[in-house]
């Protein structure tokens, strides 16, 4: 069995003895049981494919966590320097700071302070932080910024469409680089769908890399080259990524649904008993499909809080996680909303690429579901909880049925292999939104080499 497909056995679960070791932090021994376990001859092969899974996983961890208490406050009081051990147990308690255990002390998320800059916009103002992101005009603001024009425009004209040309690298760090390597490199590509046309690879450094089709679910460029000295990786594409307008508060469903794309797909897309009750909970007396995706949808942008997450590599059980947390990011409020309507018998998919403004460029995730006889459409409950922050309610009604015309979708599908596969682990088993690189002998993580991604035009078409 490859790799990454073992993910899909994931839910198995640790046996309990590994998993206290785990959840107390003493990583070391955790790993010593589990290859005790691997080493057994009788271990069935859906519990050998998750503690193979899980080894991996725990090793990672730490790099997840690595801030002590100390530590945190240091990094708050660069910034505040009268920020108070009470104000950061607040938001410990209040799920807004992330933590584990480490030998049993508690260790905090690497990206703690850009969630709580995110999350909270009075206390960036505060720190006196400004983190690049998505374009909005703000709360209060008079200003129509560029998400509200896109709206305002596909309501008056029925669409909108930009052509975009983006710029995406990847360059091994040196100390990683050795003379001589084998390095196996992947950066996504804009792939077919309904929103995409008139693709173009532009310029591509070295040559010789291999363009998967513009039909494969998790599209890239791949090259697979012996390295004499190391160097970027880069490829220039161009496209056509045009809005429609659907206009959700008309529409009536019609009462005959398909069934397809209604499915389970382990680890994360999974109707758990909690689940199904959550999925007849917001459902109760409402049998129209599309009302009931709007439920899912409110509920999750009216309650649910941003927050950075962990290399999802390390995360378990995404979507029923989420919908006991109540904090979460793009992909994982994406998975929440395709696996309660999968569970309703709504089909939905993942869909996901690049926000692509003039002045931003960013990993993103969003999810396609559908309803007869309208078809395909959208939801992007990320943006729709950015709205709320803001208090920007049209706009947040806008992202249920709709998506704006600055993105680049380049995965039509969640967990899909590459057309030219990894043979070690994915850096993200499950999505790829900044590319992958691996050697003859172990896949590179994320910190081990470095990422750019850069919008070069984006110009509105008539």
């Amino acid at each position: 069995m490859r790799k990454n497909n073992m993910f899909r056995y994931l839910n198995t679960g640790l046996p309990e003895d590994i998993l206290r070791h785990k959840l107390c932090g003493d990583f070391d021994r955790a790993v010593r049981l589990i290859d005790q376990r691997l080493s057994m001859d009788h271990v069935p092969d859906a519990l050998r494919a998750c503690l193979t899974v899980q080894r991996e996983m725990i090793l990672r961890l730490p790099e997840d966590y690595p801030y002590t208490r100390s530590d945190a406050l240091s990094i708050l009081r660069q910034h505040i320097s009268d920020f108070s051990e009470e104000e950061f147990d607040e938001r410990v308690d209040a799920g807004k700071i992330g933590w584990i255990y480490i030998h049993g002390e508690m260790h905090y998320f690497n990206r703690f302070f850009q969630t709580m800059c995110k999350a909270e916009p009075a206390f960036a103002v505060r720190a006196g932080v400004h983190l690049p992101g998505v374009e909005s005009a703000g709360k209060g603001s008079t200003e129509e910024g560029r998400l509200d024009r896109c709206a305002r425009i596909m309501k008056e004209q029925g669409k909108i469409s930009n052509r975009i040309c983006i710029r995406e690298s990847v360059r091994i760090k040196d100390k990683h680089f050795t003379k001589g390597m084998f390095a196996r490199v992947h950066l996504p590509l804009p792939a077919a769908c309904e929103q995409q046309s008139d693709i173009l690879i532009e310029n591509v450094f070295p040559a010789g890399g291999q363009i998967a089709p513009e039909d494969a679910l998790q599209r890239t460029i791949c090259w697979e080259v012996w390295m004499q000295e190391n160097h970027e990786f880069y490829v220039e594409y161009s496209y056509t990524h045009t809005a429609h307008w659907h206009d959700t508060e008309q529409m009536q469903a019609s009462p005959d649904q398909p069934d397809f794309h209604t499915q389970e797909e382990p680890p994360h897309i999974v109707f758990t008993p909690y689940i199904r009750e959550l999925t007849a909970s917001l459902t109760e007396g409402i049998t129209d499909p599309l009302e009931k995706a709007r439920r899912f949808y409110d509920f999750i942008t009216l309650n649910m809080k941003y927050t950075f997450m962990p290399a999802y590599f390390g995360l378990e059980n995404i979507a029923e996680t989420c919908a006991r947390n109540f904090t979460g990011d793009c992909g994982v409020f994406a998975l929440l909303f395709l696996t309660l309507c999968r569970c309703a018998g709504i089909p939905a998919c993942w869909q996901s690429g690049l926000t692509a403004e003039p002045d931003f460029c960013g990993g993103h995730d969003w999810v396609r579901f559908y309803i007869a006889p309208y078809g395909w459409l959208y939801a992007d409950t990320s943006y729709g909880t950015a709205a709320v922050r803001v208090q920007n309610e049209q706009r947040r009604r806008f992202y249920f049925g709709n998506l704006d015309a600055y993105r680049m979708v380049a995965n039509n599908a969640f967990q899909a292999p590459f057309t030219i596969d990894k043979d070690h682990w994915r850096a993200d088993p499950y999505d790829n939104q900044v590319g992958e690189i691996e050697t003859s002998d172990r896949g590179l993580r994320y910190e081990e080499y470095e990422r750019s991604k850069e919008v070069l035009s984006c110009i509105e078409l008539s």
